[in-house]
């Protein structure tokens, strides 16, 4: 699987496009908002879209999703259901971020943890992984050991919890017990920031790191 990590809205969101280098077929993940940049870059790849994927529904990462499953006439996979009062409420998050183009949605396919979702020969895992947001997920591609997990774990931190329906000790847990098994190798492309691999968190992550684990 190859990918490329667009930063988009003021949020400064990373929404990936990732697709299969054999048959040029791909998935938007987490198209936040700037459809045209989006666009752009999947034309300058010359990847054929085939779905949106989300990992969770708060704007910044799939205020765009409405825009650019209309515009390309795409499906849109995911999160979990536990997010739809998030997709529900995108007029209002868009009003209370002074986002002009938020519009709410209905997936064509809520996931679910042991899911899959694929474009092209590609196969991604698909676990649930909550703390952050409720329905939120994670996308795993196991041969590339490429791990898109949103707004779960970030280079030196982790997802906030204080938004409705987020719990701390849920997200650690997520953490702990959805993400380090997948392999101390595994890269992660986060919703924010760089990208880092899960044995460098483990290290060093204050929050997760295995010298400040916590039983819960």
């Amino acid at each position: 699987m190859k990918y490329v990590v667009v930063p988009v809205t003021p949020f400064v969101q990373n929404c990936s496009l990732v697709w299969c280098p054999e048959t040029m077929k791909g998935a938007v993940v987490d198209p936040g908002g700037d459809v045209e940049r989006i666009l752009k870059v999947v034309a300058d790849k010359k990847v054929t879209l085939e779905k949106i994927l989300l990992t969770h529904g708060h704007i910044d990462h799939a205020g765009g999703a409405a825009d650019l499953a209309e515009s390309q006439k795409l499906p849109i996979e995911g999160p979990h259901i536990e997010d739809k009062f998030w997709i529900d409420a995108m007029e209002q998050q868009a009003m209370m971020f002074g986002v002009r183009t938020a519009r709410t949605f209905a997936p064509n396919r809520w996931l679910d943890a042991g899911d899959t979702v694929s474009f092209g020969n590609v196969t991604l895992e698909v676990r649930h992984c909550p703390g952050h947001a409720p329905g939120h997920v994670i996308f795993f591609h196991p041969e590339s050991r490429i791990a898109l997990v949103g707004d779960v774990l970030f280079a030196g931190s982790i997802g906030r919890t204080d938004f409705p329906k987020g719990d701390y000790e849920t997200l650690i847990r997520s953490i702990r017990e959805e993400l380090w098994p997948l392999g101390d190798d595994v890269t992660f492309i986060s919703g924010h920031g760089p990208i880092s691999t899960f044995g460098e968190e483990r290290r060093t992550n204050p929050f997760v790191a295995d010298r400040a684990q916590r039983v819960f």
